[in-house]
């Protein structure tokens, strides 16, 4: 019995009405007196607790002398309650929604541990309705490689730059060659990696070797305005690297102070 009274509170029944409506499906028409008397529920308590099963419509009063109470029949009720809870889902499916929609756009949420990340990843990669931009290292493209493959195959445009991994191609793809990944891994302190998703979200990583690795998502249209320009001029480097070859622009900037100090984070030292 202790587990159909748990089930009931959850549906919004205090314990003394529990006793009470299960009381009166196995005895009826009774007194109040004798509801206490079989429940359990405190004299001092019934008439109030039977008040408030006649408010939820669980039970009906018959009118005698001395009064006495019936319970509506037990699916009759669980029709009433799955209705009400129908009900309340569907006012509350419309006003959050509609509250989730008007909130500020630069909420900004921040994720942490590589398998969340991942997990966030691969959930913005499937919800794609018309581009992805992907900038993604090496040992994290084995993780999302599926899911952005299902994608291509239903359609989606996928522009890409990786971080090694010379031999995958992921959409429009073009390899981080025109400076070792080290180079960029080490002015970074980790693999920062970059979602953006139909220009209305972005996720941006930094996977870690030796500490936690962390994430931000955000619609803020700035912040994905940004990141969707990142992986665009990584791309287009990519594109003349490809054309012009990975040496010329390897000595252009290791041979100027000042260039050296935009790659690497250290100013030049001869």
């Amino acid at each position: 019995m202790e587990e159909v009274y748990a089930e009931l509170q959850k549906l919004g029944f205090s314990k003394y009405e529990c006793k009470a409506y299960v009381g009166l499906l196995q005895h009826h028409p009774v007194t109040g007196y004798e509801i206490s008397k079989r429940t359990g529920v405190p004299r001092s308590m019934i008439y109030e607790v039977l008040g408030k099963l006649l408010d939820k419509g669980a039970i009906y009063l018959v009118p005698s002398d001395p009064v006495k109470y019936v319970p509506i029949p037990a699916n009759e009720l669980i029709q009433r309650l799955r209705k009400q809870i129908e009900q309340s889902f569907s006012f509350l499916e419309r006003k959050l929604n509609a509250l989730e929609s008007e909130r500020g756009v630069d909420v900004i949420w921040h994720i942490r541990n590589d398998e969340m990340i991942i997990k966030e990843m691969i959930e913005m990669v499937e919800k794609a309705k018309n581009e992805l931009w992907l900038s993604i290292w090496e040992p994290q493209i084995p993780m999302i490689k599926e899911a952005v493959e299902k994608r291509i195959h239903e359609g989606i445009p996928v522009f890409s730059i990786l971080f090694g991994a010379p031999e995958i191609q992921l959409g429009f793809t073009f390899h981080h060659n025109y400076m070792p990944p080290d180079v960029v891994k080490e002015r970074i302190g980790g693999n920062l990696t970059i979602v953006t998703c139909d220009g209305q979200e972005v996720l941006i990583a930094n996977f870690l070797e030796n500490a936690t690795s962390w994430a931000v998502k955000t619609h803020d249209p700035a912040l994905v305005l940004v990141a969707t320009e990142y992986i665009r001029h990584d791309i287009m480097i990519g594109a003349i690297t490809r054309e012009f070859g990975s040496d010329k622009l390897d000595s252009l900037w290791r041979n100027d102070p000042d260039l050296v100090h935009i790659v690497t984070g250290r100013r030049f030292s001869p």
